[in-house]
């Protein structure tokens, strides 16, 4: 075992113990899924926090460190376009609490669409954190060994296990409370980082990495829209995100989202500064990796902690979602016991796809293709529409997701070129298509 290897496995589990020690125990159902202690529920501050860093994947911060490598800031600036999701489901959230008067994502389904649309829509959401387990630990283990090695699967079984313990202690409260400080850990680190960045004697200036890149199509750009546009669909199948839209006031929550929705997308493009500087040193390979072994152990390990920090916020928040939707959501009961089970159950189920060598990425780019059939739905949920329209645009957008998955999307329907090109008009083509077919029911029907 490396020098390296032996500070991570000291950063993991002393990490590990000390948010254990540190978060409090549920003792009833509002901790555990609502995140209610001595009768408060979470501020601005603690909300904000904790939605940053649980959207702060390892894999996101993995992903935006390559592509300012591929692509220079622009990369980063591109991948940052998934946090206008924040912005975008914050005001929907907002205005369906205090219009609608709805308490859920599924109580608004079940009123406006009914029990098909939430079996549909559970189904949907139970995938996303299913993919949100395997794809986070899986970065965590790239950090300790090859993909395949004993070190490799041994780091990711115990890195979750480990962050079951404390979560499964007390729920949502934990993955707030926890999210908070990770997030205090993420901003230090990160600002270490920087300083190193720009800081030696290899330095690139800030010039330098503002002018990196080409605002093209084929070089970012494809991607930045693409993002955009899945926002308006990506948000609402990820109940990490909107479980934390109903448990503060919807004043509170407003705000949260937005300065989420700000401060998210910063900190990716400021974690691509890491793929800017190695494109500028020639760097290639995982750019977070190449860099933390160009200066040194302290900065691979500060760099290691990071991803550890925030694949850690990401699978608390994602065990907690899991266990909510089981035992609120779809009602199969509203206590501890089930609760906590259905974390471990998520937990096992989740980290199978470990052991079959799953690509990191198309968790996210794939899944929010299938999705965007959701986005005439939450857009234009104040609007009429039958349960046909539901079922209609969702599949659709299942539809233009399997297009994509099996590359057979028509070529003569991208109109640009480079990587991403697919990825921008199938989902520009099918919001259209979703935004037809989720209508064209209640025209008939008029």
């Amino acid at each position: 075992m490396t020098e390296v290897n032996i500070w991570q496995w000291g950063l993991i589990i002393a990490s590990s113990l000390m948010l254990f020690l540190l978060s409090p125990l549920a003792k009833n159902t509002n901790q555990f899924f609502k995140a209610v202690q001595n009768k408060k529920a979470p501020n601005t501050l603690m909300l904000t926090g904790s939605l940053i860093i649980s959207w702060i994947f390892a894999k996101s911060i993995t992903n935006a460190a390559n592509l300012g490598l591929d692509y220079g800031i622009v990369g980063g600036v591109a991948y940052a376009g998934y946090y206008l999701s924040f912005a975008i489901a914050g005001w929907i959230i907002y205005k369906m609490r205090l219009q609608g008067r709805y308490t859920s994502i599924h109580h608004f389904l079940s009123s406006k669409f009914g029990q098909s649309a939430i079996s549909v829509f559970s189904i949907l959401i139970a995938i996303r954190l299913f993919n949100e387990v395997w794809s986070n630990t899986m970065v965590i283990g790239s950090y300790f060994g090859p993909m395949g090695s004993p070190v490799y699967y041994w780091s990711i079984l115990i890195f979750t296990a480990l962050t079951l313990a404390y979560v499964i202690k007390g729920g949502m409260s934990s993955s707030i409370f926890t999210d908070v400080v990770q997030m205090g850990l993420f901003t230090i680190l990160l600002a270490v980082i920087l300083f190193t960045i720009f800081g030696n004697s290899n330095a690139v200036t800030v010039k330098e990495v503002v002018t990196s890149g080409t605002w093209s199509f084929g070089t970012g750009l494809n991607l930045l829209f693409a993002a955009v546009l899945q926002s308006f669909s990506y948000p609402f199948h990820d109940p990490v995100l909107t479980d934390r839209g109903f448990i503060s006031s919807p004043k509170v929550t407003l705000k949260s989202f937005v300065w989420a929705s700000i401060l998210g997308g910063l900190c990716i493009i400021l974690f691509s500064i890491i793929g800017v500087y190695a494109q500028s040193q020639g760097m290639e390979g995982q750019a977070a990796v190449e860099v933390g072994k160009a200066f040194g152990i302290v900065i691979l390990l500060v760099i290691n902690f990071i991803m550890i920090t925030s694949a850690a916020s990401t699978l608390d928040s994602t065990f907690s979602s899991f266990s909510k939707l089981l035992a609120v959501d779809l009602k199969l009961g509203n206590t501890l016991t089930i609760g906590r089970w259905s974390m471990i159950i998520i937990a096992i189920v989740g980290t199978i796809p470990v052991f079959l060598n799953a690509e990191i990425l198309s968790a996210t780019t794939i899944s929010g293709t299938m999705v965007i059939g959701l986005t005439p739905i939450f857009i234009f949920w104040k609007d009429k529409a039958t349960r046909l329209s539901f079922h209609l645009s969702v599949f659709g957008g299942i539809f233009f997701g399997c297009l994509l998955l099996l590359n057979w999307f028509p070529a003569g329907l991208i109109f640009t070129t480079g990587k991403y090109a697919d990825l921008l008009w199938v989902n520009f083509w099918g919001i259209i298509c979703c935004l037809f077919a989720y209508h064209i029911p209640t025209w008939i029907k008029k």
